[in-house]
């Protein structure tokens, strides 16, 4: 016992001498780790359809069963997405999500991605639950590029990220 007593004190004694690590956060922000897993985004294709199809695979593969996807129709003459259906309705709960990435390694078409956003607070539940507005990507922000890790590595990704459908 008093061995970690005195292993405790020495951790101590060590670092109570050194300058503290203070980041002023709002105004400087750290930069994340390339594989971390932050805010979610619904990505578009380069034409600007959007790239969720609706099959469901990232709610079925969520262990947190955070993801509600339901899929309709798409409409021949204004498709929303390419193929016979689109997610009408995509929600996320923040609140059970813990952010696993699983929901992105199961999409087809790699519509949903784990960005690097971690400023993530709510002041009640309903806010919380992200709707497909408010993950969907604006047109012109274009569409998913590969991770840049696969880029240095020049390996594609897993389904390719540029599929024809």
């Amino acid at each position: 016992m008093i061995k970690e007593l005195v292993k405790g004190l020495g951790t101590t004694l060590r670092y109570m001498f050194k300058r503290p690590v203070t980041v002023q956060y709002p105004e400087v922000k750290r930069p994340v780790r390339e594989r971390f897993r932050g805010r979610h985004e619904l990505k578009r294709f380069a034409n600007g359809q959007e790239r969720c199809i609706g099959c469901a695979l990232c709610a079925a593969a969520c262990p947190a069963d955070a993801i509600l996807v339901i899929p309709a129709e798409n409409d021949p003459q204004n498709p929303r997405s390419p193929g016979e259906r689109y997610a009408a309705v995509y929600e996320i709960n923040m609140l059970r999500c813990i952010f696993c990435g699983y929901c992105e390694d199961a999409c087809p078409t790699n519509a949903i991605v784990l960005e690097h956003q971690y400023e993530l607070s709510f002041y009640d539940r309903r806010a919380a639950i992200y709707t497909k507005e408010m993950l969907l990507v604006p047109p012109d922000k274009g569409h998913g590029e590969p991770p840049p890790i696969l880029t240095q590595l020049n390996r594609q990704p897993s389904p390719p990220a540029k599929i024809d459908l």
